[in-house]
């Protein structure tokens, strides 16, 4: 999808399109503030100039998307805020809303389901699809389907896609960045010389910021320059199998599947604070917060059918180290008293004595909900009643 969360945006303030915006920040208050400010006035009238900018933003949130026009300043996702602040001013910033985005993801998806039912989700705003066996799949090399696709969507949520075709995942990845927004690109095993080696090596998904660093220490700039690389030095200096993969990935070679049905290994929420925390002296503040991720969390897996037995803290300290710790129970639960108490036992583990930018919650060692797995290990419990053992957040 392109630029998601901010498109998401578009349909609340249409009067924002053409418009530098980037999302994200704290909670969701900027519609309440607008609504005050501009009593009886649709939202989509209300004008640009009453948005806030995000050189007023004060805080240490980090983008999560970002318009084409606010790219063009060099911002992106993942860069922090402030940060951001000093190349585009004047940029509009407003909180992600994650229930509409989650809405708007569940419909895209099912759209796509309807017309071409092979399908891998990659997230809440990625998919891969495969036009193998759906009638009209090959036709002019699958831009006919990909054309029928993005109509779908676009009259279903009134949001564009890019779509890259491939004869694999891996191509199919680097292929759907090419013409963004709203393009189509189709690229042929044959293709791959011409239109991936010039590519940077960071273009291939599984290379990251470290691997890279390392590829230019080695001279290699290019997907091209690795592809012509020899395999066993790539293996030497990179590993048996990183190096190995390295290689493939570079000719463009890749047997992956789409995988309809992937079970997931956790689930988790955290929150970054608006500024650093005490564990003392903001007790009550993080024990709200701390109590909220935990409702979330089994929210979570209640909704997808899930239960877990391994419960689990993440914390992040103002000095960017991070800390976890995990706790295995005898029952399988989606339940928030259950989470919170076995999360509040983790929280003794841990220096709390160092102020905190973030705290999370995680769930792990799943099974589905009512699965022979879940009854099983379940069976012959004694359920007891036992006061709740207070943690340092209590």
């Amino acid at each position: 999808m392109d630029a998601f969360f901010a498109s998401v945006e578009l349909l609340r303030y249409p009067q924002l399109k053409g418009l530098p915006v980037v999302i994200g920040g704290g909670r969701r208050k900027v519609d309440e503030m607008l609504r005050e400010r501009f009593e009886g006035v649709p939202l989509s009238k209300i004008p640009p100039d009453a948005f806030p900018l995000l050189k007023d933003y004060v805080g240490r949130g980090v983008i999560t998307t970002a318009t084409y026009p606010a790219r063009q300043f060099g911002v992106g996702s993942a860069m922090g805020m402030m940060k951001a602040a000093k190349l585009a001013p004047h940029a509009i910033v407003l909180p992600v809303d994650f229930d509409e985005v989650r809405r708007l993801s569940r419909t895209f998806k099912s759209v796509i389901r309807e017309i071409a039912p092979v399908v891998e989700d990659r997230g809440i705003d990625e998919v891969y699809i495969d036009f193998t066996d759906v009638p009209g799949g090959q036709r002019e090399g699958g831009r006919v389907l990909a054309r029928l696709i993005q109509k779908s969507i676009f009259e279903a949520t009134q949001l564009t896609c890019s779509i890259g075709v491939a004869p694999n995942k891996l191509i199919a990845k680097m292929a759907s960045e090419f013409n963004k927004p709203n393009g189509i690109s189709i690229v042929y095993e044959d293709d791959v010389q011409k239109q991936i080696w010039p590519l940077p090596v960071r273009k291939i998904n599984g290379i990251g910021p470290k691997s890279e660093v390392k590829l230019h220490k080695l001279h290699l700039h290019t997907i091209g320059d690795i592809a012509k690389s020899d395999r066993e030095w790539l293996v030497d200096n990179f590993g048996q199998s990183y190096g190995a993969w390295m290689h493939d990935a570079a000719w463009g070679r890749d047997d992956r599947p789409v995988v309809t049905e992937s079970e997931p290994v956790s689930m988790s929420r955290e929150t970054t604070f608006e500024r650093d925390l005490h564990a003392v002296r903001d007790r009550a503040e993080l024990g709200a917060i701390f109590t909220d991720l935990c409702v979330r969390v089994a929210e979570d897996l209640q909704r997808k059918g899930y239960v877990g037995k391994t419960i689990g803290i993440k914390l992040r300290y103002d000095d960017f180290k991070t800390a976890t710790r995990d706790l295995t129970i005898e029952q399988f639960t989606d339940d928030a008293k259950t989470i919170r108490r076995a999360a509040g036992q983790c929280l003794k583990r841990v220096d709390l004595s160092r102020r905190l930018r973030l705290l999370g919650v995680r769930v792990g060692k799943l099974a589905k909900s009512g699965s022979e797995e879940h009854l099983a290990a379940n069976v012959g419990a004694v359920l007891r009643a036992e006061e709740p053992t207070p943690d340092l957040f209590s």
